[in-house]
C-alpha cells in the first residue's frame, strides 16, 4: 500500500507539474519518475505516429508508431547531455542525470499533448486524398498535411518545455536565468530533434515502398523539406 502511495504521488507531481514535487524527484536518485515518463512518451507519441504513417499505408502507420517514441527518447538523451553543459553556463547548476530527467519530463508532457492531438490528426489524414493521379507529392494538399502534422509536433514540444519554467525558476532562484535556460533548451530541442526526425522519417514520405528507414536517410535536411512544403502550399 505504501509503495502504491509513493507511485501515485509521483504521478500526481508529474500531472500537476508542481516545482516543489518535481524538484525533489530531480534531487533524489529515484528511477520511478523516469520510467513513468518513458511510459508517458510511448503512450502519447505512438498513437500520433500511427496517425501520421497511416496516410501512406497501415504498415507505415505501425512503423511510425514505433519510430516517433524512439525519436522522442533519442532526442531526450541527446538534449540531456547538451543541456547539462548549457545550464551551468547560464547560471543553473544541473548534473547530467538531473538534466536528463528534466528533459524527459518535458518530452513526456509533449508526448501526451501529441496523444491528445491524435484524433485531430486522424481527421486531417482521413480527409486528405492518398497519393494518386490527382494527388502528387507536389500537390498543395500533401504540403498542407505535412505542415499541419509538423506544427502539432512543434506546438507540443514548446508547451512541454514551457511547463518546466516554474521548476527551472525554483532551481535557479532567478527568473531571468530560468528563462535563458528554457530558451537554450528549446533551441537545442529544435536543432537536434529536427535532424533525428529527418533521419528516422517519422512523417509522411510517399512515392517509395514502405520501409522502416527511407532511402538516403542522410540526404537533405528537415528545414529544406519544410521550406519546400511551404512553397508548394503558398504557390
Amino acid at each position: 500500500m505504501q509503495a502504491f502511495a509513493i507511485h501515485f504521488k509521483a504521478v500526481d507531481y508529474f500531472l500537476r507539474a508542481e516545482p516543489e514535487g518535481l524538484g525533489g524527484w530531480l534531487v533524489r536518485r529515484d528511477s520511478r519518475l523516469t520510467w513513468f515518463c518513458v511510459l508517458a512518451v510511448v503512450a502519447g507519441a505512438a498513437p500520433y505516429g500511427a496517425v501520421m504513417g497511416w496516410w501512406w499505408s497501415p504498415l507505415q502507420g505501425l512503423y511510425v508508431a514505433i519510430k516517433l517514441p524512439l525519436l522522442v527518447l533519442l532526442t531526450s538523451l541527446g538534449n540531456g547531455l547538451l543541456n547539462s553543459m548549457l545550464a551551468p553556463l547560464l547560471g543553473l547548476n544541473l548534473s547530467f542525470r538531473q538534466s536528463l530527467t528534466a528533459v524527459l519530463v518535458s518530452f513526456a508532457y509533449a508526448a501526451l499533448i501529441l496523444g491528445a492531438f491524435s484524433p485531430v490528426g486522424l481527421f486531417i489524414v482521413w480527409n486528405t486524398p492518398s497519393l494518386t493521379a490527382a494527388t502528387q507529392r507536389t500537390s498543395p494538399e500533401y504540403a498542407l498535411l505535412q505542415l499541419t502534422l509538423v506544427v502539432f509536433i512543434a506546438f507540443a514540444g514548446v508547451m512541454g518545455n514551457v511547463r518546466l519554467l516554474p521548476l527551472l525558476h525554483q532551481l535557479a532562484g532567478n527568473r531571468l536565468v530560468a528563462r535563458k535556460v528554457l530558451l537554450a533548451w528549446l533551441a537545442g530541442n529544435l536543432f537536434l530533434g529536427s535532424q533525428i526526425c529527418w533521419v528516422l522519417r517519422p512523417f509522411i514520405w510517399g512515392g517509395h515502398p514502405v520501409t522502416f528507414i527511407g532511402p538516403d536517410p542522410l540526404r537533405g535536411n528537415f528545414y529544406e523539406a519544410v521550406f519546400t512544403a511551404l512553397k508548394r502550399l503558398l504557390a
